[in-house]
């Protein structure tokens, strides 16, 4: 029986915030973006439709927690997020994942994709901080919404 793990590139590029009841939710270490990535604990999932129906919902339930968090990232570093993108590629890493990424007019790939555009950026110790204190209250704020 194959076991879940996270693809090593996804561990490389990002950091652990919290586990929901689908996915693991990380924070991309690229501080140009406010960035979460999710990740289904499915072992072999390559795509959605390796999904079930009902774990296909709950990811879209959990996308919209990532979206609460990816908002609260920007609002904490002072770049409030005017537009989120969500996307599945897995191009260069096949593991099914999906990224909430916090847009603005005057970031530096707007309105290009975020892929493929300079070199991250890491966060500075303090700014990490912030961003994970800030991911992990609306992620335990919207999750608390959801369930009543």
């Amino acid at each position: 029986m194959e076991r879940f793990a996270v693809s090593a590139a996804l561990l490389r590029t990002s950091e652990p915030l919290v586990s929901l009841a689908l996915c693991d939710v990380r924070l991309q270490a690229d501080a140009r973006w406010p960035w979460v990535v999710l990740i289904p604990r499915r072992p072999g999932a390559k795509e959605l439709e390796h999904l079930s129906v009902a774990d296909r919902a709950v990811l879209m339930e959990e996308a919209m927690l990532a979206g609460a968090a990816v908002r609260a990232i920007g609002s904490a570093l002072g770049r409030p997020v005017e537009k989120l993108n969500f996307a599945a590629l897995g191009n260069v890493t096949p593991q099914l994942h999906a990224h909430v990424v916090g847009r603005r007019a005057d970031d530096a790939a707007w309105p290009a994709p975020v892929w493929g555009v300079g070199a991250p950026t890491a966060y500075d110790p303090i700014a990490l901080e912030r961003a994970r204190e800030a991911a992990m209250h609306a992620l335990a704020a919207a999750a608390l919404k959801t369930s009543s």
